[in-house]
């Protein structure tokens, strides 16, 4: 027998088992090692992430790209968070009613999906909105009233008065001029 076997039928079993214990320490050591630090540098570098209250919140290069745990959601979440993007100034005036005003300090339902919007076109997205149907909920119809040609107005006496009866406190959100 020639190759593997070789080494097998010469050394006998437990001379390869002795081999093979430092060989996998030894790997184990040097695979673990790799694994920790570039992690942790490259979260750093491109994705811009970080925890605050048990919400995620991640920096992208603008609008259309977004955050990375948006990535085991759902196709109906990522399009929430999209709408939510794409009607910013007007979600910025209508509350959010789950409760997060108290809980995690939002002023409106923007705060549910966006963190921050910078004046060159970066954003900070915020992870709240993936684990709460109400904050979900309040996107969709105010984007879908505003496709519809309501008013900033029209749609916050809309919500209003759909969630007067919510279990959560709204945001302190301004009533919107008319």
């Amino acid at each position: 027998m020639e190759g593997g076997f070789d080494v097998v039928k010469r050394f006998g079993v437990r001379s390869i088992g002795w081999l093979l214990v430092p060989a996998l320490v030894g790997a184990t050591i040097i695979v673990g090692c790799q694994n920790n630090q570039p992690k942790k540098e490259s979260m750093k570098e491109s994705h811009q992430q970080h925890e605050v209250n048990g919400d995620i919140r991640e920096a992208t290069a603008g609008k259309e790209h977004l955050p990375s745990f948006l990535n085991e959601t759902n196709s109906d979440v990522k399009r929430v968070y999209r709408l939510a993007a794409k009607h910013a100034k007007t979600l910025e005036k209508m509350p959010c009613y789950c409760g997060c005003g108290e809980s995690v300090g939002h002023k409106n339902n923007l705060d549910c999906f966006v963190h921050e919007l910078k004046k060159d076109g970066k954003i900070t997205w915020d992870s709240h909105g993936t684990k709460c149907s109400t904050c979900l909920d309040v996107a969709v119809k105010t984007a879908e009233l505003k496709e519809k040609g309501k008013s900033d107005l029209e749609i916050r006496k809309y919500l209003d008065n759909q969630y007067k009866d919510s279990n959560g406190k709204p945001t302190p959100t301004p009533m919107p001029a008319s």
